[in-house]
């Protein structure tokens, strides 16, 4: 994978691509999360969303950069 995106004549790093993909996972898992209400079996929700995403984040960083 490339290091950098050109995206309208400016260069962004990939990972800010991997970034963006993973808040778009986190917004899905919340979602379930808070519809059926599983949030009453974690002891702090905030706390719980930021391990998530750092979580899944991190799974993909070393996933796509070995």
């Amino acid at each position: 994978m490339p290091r950098e995106i050109a995206l309208a004549d400016a260069l962004v790093p990939s990972i800010l691509l991997v970034y963006l993909g993973c808040l778009l996972v986190l917004w899905v898992v919340d979602t379930i999360v808070g519809r059926y209400g599983l949030y009453r079996y974690v002891w702090h929700p905030s706390l719980f969303r930021v391990a998530l995403f750092f979580c899944l984040f991190g799974a993909a960083g070393l996933l796509l950069y070995p």
